[in-house]
């Protein structure tokens, strides 16, 4: 595998490319003022509130709340992958990715299995076409009443009950049979020499993001263990990322506003035969985070569909509980549960595509499921049924993101158990951290109230780097413990390590922390009156931070002296603090003066 993409050539690449120029290629803008507006592509609206600032390289929908630098924009719009962006942008430049650790750049390093990968492909389907025993493959997939147009839409082919055939087809010097075992396509023998993997199986290539052959799901034709048989994991495919489908359906999925999410490529490959093709499936595992991802980029609503059965009930609750961290904003969930013995092929031709549409129209919300499940086991008419339905609940709620939805199903355990809604919420709403239990006069922190001193200078220096060279230094910044202050020493680092940092690249040195998505939204703070880069207001956010930490420390100083007398050096200290307290507000009269 490629190495990591080092930060310094990120924040190259940030530094060389035009936020505006990339964004106008898909979305047209129009100057206002120093910035660019356009209506957001991320949501509907009719009167502009989509800022893209040329300066900051950084953009902002004041109506739906998203924002990012370039590489946010192409993985939002385009639906890219954090690398493919990247790649995507250096191409654009001309510039080659140096890879961290010496490893090699990915299409030198894993990049030869692709046309490795393609050509078993065009194998397979030449199979399916002319081998003689193409016809039962054919026969097979007709009784399916899949027709040939669909089945060539998606590259369907046959691998022949032969134990080389597929290895034959290779030129052993260009291509080594171990090549061909690192694809997945062969399999090594305990006694030496190499065998096919697939044999005897209608073929279905997977196609990754991208729309490359990364795999393949093979399925038998006659009787046989396993049914079903993907490709391994190799460098390329990995299953708990891909989706069978997905690349053939991500216009119809945003065209219709959903996703349908079954449990085998052929039930994709029946629902595209009665043109539904927003279907797409796992391959052989169970629904992942990077899947639901996936799905999230392209649309906000994802439907299960599984059968009515007890192992399709399972699966659901399964699935269930990898989506609900999921659901953040806006992301909606439905589960869809088909007659006992159906599948989506059956249901189709026993009804027809309009029914199944109106059977996912009709499906079960993620809460109204969820709630049924805990209602299994127990008894809500009495009071200690109630409290169990609490018990059962609150685990499964607390892994939601904090935001609408986790208080609406929040505020419907509370009407379910009659339980008070602001005692509930105390109750269920709290997530404690040992590590860092919070103030119970902090818990009720709502995004309205006024930021941190921290936060305000965090924020005018991401939008206004060069006052770095403005700013006196920060003392006794360790002498305390604020979850703002990691973020703001390493901001003040990059700054002075790199004077050319724009707020594009500053945010971006953050991607991997947890402190990434606060300083997306500190970085297009309104500062009100800021209109430009503004040494008085810098002055002031800097002495207000001052004035956070002496008090702080001042704070703590006198409460310890009221259990136990401090120390000569604790005495110095809370001298020293006093001074600097009062010398501070003494500056700050002069320049009120």
């Amino acid at each position: 595998m490629a190495g990591k993409i080092p930060q310094f050539f990120i924040d190259q690449l940030l530094q060389q490319v035009d936020i505006v120029e990339i964004i106008e290629q898909r979305v047209p803008l129009r100057k206002a003022g120093k910035d660019f507006h356009a209506c957001c592509p991320f949501h509907d609206e009719k009167t502009p509130s989509f800022t893209v600032s040329q300066n900051k390289q950084f953009y902002h929908c004041f109506g739906c709340g998203q924002n990012g630098n370039v590489i946010s924009f192409l993985m939002n719009y385009d639906h890219l992958e954090f690398p493919d962006a990247i790649e995507d942008l250096a191409k654009r430049q001309g510039l080659e990715i140096p890879y961290e650790k010496g490893s090699k750049p990915r299409s030198a390093s894993i990049d030869y299995l692709l046309p490795i990968l393609d050509q078993a492909s065009r194998w397979f389907q030449q199979q399916l076409r002319k081998h003689p025993e193409g016809k039962n493959a054919i026969n097979y997939l007709k009784n399916r009443g899949l027709s040939g147009k669909v089945a060539q839409r998606f590259e369907l082919g046959f691998a022949p009950d032969s134990w080389d055939g597929l290895i034959n087809s290779y030129d052993e010097k260009s291509v080594p049979t171990t090549q061909l075992e690192t694809a997945g396509l062969a399999i090594k023998r305990d006694r030496g020499g190499f065998y096919d993997r697939f044999r005897g199986r209608v073929m279905f290539p997977i196609r990754d993001h991208r729309g490359r052959t990364v795999g393949f799901g093979g399925r038998i034709i006659d009787q046989g263990e396993p049914k079903y048989l993907n490709s391994p994991e190799t460098p390329l495919f990995h299953k708990g990322s891909e989706l069978y489908g997905l690349f053939a359906a991500r216009e119809e999925i945003q065209q219709q506003g959903y996703a349908v999410v079954v449990e085998g490529y052929m039930d994709v490959v029946a629902l595209a035969q009665f043109e539904i093709n927003n279907a797409v499936a796992t391959l052989g595992t169970a629904t992942t985070a990077q899947h639901l991802q996936r799905l999230f980029r392209l649309t906000p609503h994802v439907v299960f569909c599984f059968d009515g059965d007890r192992a399709g009930r399972d699966a659901a609750r399964k699935a269930m509980s990898i989506v609900l961290p999921e659901m953040h904003s806006g992301h909606q969930v439905s589960f869809l549960f088909l007659p006992d013995g159906m599948d989506p092929d059956d249901f189709v031709r026993e009804n027809s595509a309009d029914a199944f549409r109106q059977a996912v129209k009709e499906s079960t919300p993620l809460d109204d499921f969820l709630f049924q499940r805990i209602d299994e086991n127990t008894d809500i008419t009495r009071r200690d049924g109630r409290a169990r339905l609490i018990e059962l609940a609150k685990p499964l709620i607390s892994t939601i993101p904090a935001g609408p939805y986790k208080v609406l199903l929040t505020k419907r355990l509370s009407e379910l158990s009659g339980l008070d809604d602001e005692k509930y919420v105390d109750a269920i709403m709290q997530r404690k951290n040992q590590k860092d239990k919070q103030l119970p006069n902090n818990r009720n922190k709502t995004k309205s109230q006024p930021l941190s001193p921290f936060a305000y200078l965090i924020s005018l220096l991401l939008q206004y780097p060069n006052l770095i060279k403005e700013m006196p230094p920060l003392d006794d910044l360790d002498s305390i413990d604020h979850p703002a202050i990691p973020p703001l020493l390493d901001l003040i680092a990059r700054l002075q390590t790199n004077t050319e940092s724009n707020t594009a690249s500053l945010v971006e040195g953050f991607r991997d922390t947890k402190h990434h998505a606060r300083l997306e939204k500190l970085a297009v703070w309104d500062h009100k009156l800021v209109a430009e880069e503004n040494k008085a207001v810098l002055i002031q956010y800097h002495n207000n931070v001052r004035q956070f930490i002496i008090d702080q420390n001042i704070d703590k100083l006198l409460t310890k002296a009221q259990v136990v007398e401090l120390s000569d050096l604790e005495k110095s200290e809370l001298r020293r603090f006093t001074r600097l307290k009062q010398s501070l507000r003494l500056d700050s009269s002069d320049n009120d003066c």
